[in-house]
């Protein structure tokens, strides 16, 4: 279901039924454009304010944009800057846990029960892996899980993953990150397009970060447009830059990005823009013999490894190739039982120009 309604939003599916559908769904799109519209009213007259600084690093649409990726890069950088940092993310289909409200650090290594990708979600879990000394804290109550994060770390900054919704919160940077490749789709709001909240709201934002802007991309004409609602904004242009693979398992030690080059592979992932992964994938010099796309956070099973292994071998796959989200979802058990090792290729969000002022425009919040 949720395939054919995605296919209806990015007006894919054509036809008389389609076009029925749409009509309704051009309804149900209007009365969510106006409870959204209340909503930011509502909460704008008076956000709460945290004692520390907010950095939100939102979307305005569905799917992957590499806003996670623009969250890493922030938090890196202001660490090695000097700041206590803390991430907040809702934890997108995590499994909730009876016991505590906020899944945090403490939690994760007190050892009081398993911790899998699915007591955090897996862009999380993904972020707690990478940044080993920045707490990462899921919780779909960001003012509590920030006010954790400043009494119990002593933070001065919080970074709001998928925080574009969050209207509840005062930010000090609101960030808002746009796939060159497909930045609004049909411009349409949900459930009739992808946009999570009108265009017009962009003219609170601060700065917006261009994602994916090495593909066949108009970024001059999403600048001149992003311009026209939002002028003071400042907007930055960014790639997604392969850094290495390594095994499940072993994100310690990072291999060549040449190591596979020339060789043919089998990928897999279930991510927003698989095809951004194939691309990538290509422009390493690597020829993709099968390609296994699944639904964005999906859960893989022992079946689906198994049959991704014997038919990457059929095919005389040198390896088989998936993403660092996708890694946080296997099973390393799993792959303990006979299961050949698979390789993750890492990837790393690089401003591309002006890097320094992106990186100014993130000091300048501490002299304010």
């Amino acid at each position: 279901m949720r395939p054919y309604l995605y296919s209806l939003a990015s007006d894919k599916k054509k036809g008389f039924i389609a076009g029925v559908i749409k009509i309704l769904l051009s309804l149900l799109a209007f009365i969510y454009a106006s409870a959204v519209r209340s909503l930011i009213f509502i909460y704008s007259i008076r956000p709460y304010r945290l004692k520390c600084k907010v950095i939100s690093v939102g979307n305005i649409t569905l799917g992957g944009t590499g806003k996670t990726s623009l969250v890493e890069l922030i938090a890196r950088y202001l660490k090695e800057n000097g700041h206590r940092i803390a991430i907040l993310s809702r934890g997108y289909k995590r499994r909730v846990d009876s016991r505590q409200s906020t899944v945090d650090r403490k939690t994760v290594d007190s050892g009081l029960w398993t911790m899998e990708y699915r007591m955090m979600g897996d862009e999380p879990y993904m972020l707690k892996k990478s940044l080993t000394d920045i707490p990462v804290l899921v919780d779909s109550n960001r003012i509590r899980s920030a006010n954790l994060g400043i009494r119990d770390y002593d933070v001065d900054t919080v970074i709001l993953d998928d925080g574009l919704q969050q209207w509840k919160i005062k930010k000090d940077l609101e960030i808002v990150v746009i796939d060159a490749s497909n930045p609004f789709g049909n411009r349409r709001l949900l459930p009739r397009g992808i946009l999570r909240q009108p265009i017009s709201t962009l003219n609170k934002a601060d700065m917006f970060i261009l994602t994916k802007t090495d593909l066949d991309a108009d970024v001059k004409g999403i600048k001149d447009f992003l311009k026209r609602i939002n002028h003071p904004a400042e907007i930055f242009e960014s790639v997604h830059k392969p850094v290495g693979f390594y095994r499940v398992g072993e994100s310690e030690k990072l291999l060549d990005t040449d190591m596979f080059k020339g060789k043919t592979v089998a990928i897999f992932s279930g991510i927003g823009d698989p095809l951004y992964f194939e691309n990538t994938v290509k422009k390493l010099g690597l020829q993709i013999c099968l390609s296994f796309r699944f639904a964005d956070h999906y859960h893989y099973s022992e079946g689906d490894l198994n049959n991704i292994i014997a038919e990457s071998a059929q095919q005389n796959a040198a390896a088989i190739l998936t993403t660092e989200k996708d890694a946080a979802r296997l099973d390393t058990q799993l792959l303990r039982n006979n299961l050949p090792a698979i390789f993750v290729l890492r990837i790393e969000l690089e401003i591309i120009e002006d890097a320094e002022k992106f990186y100014h425009r993130l000091r300048q919040l501490y002299s304010l």
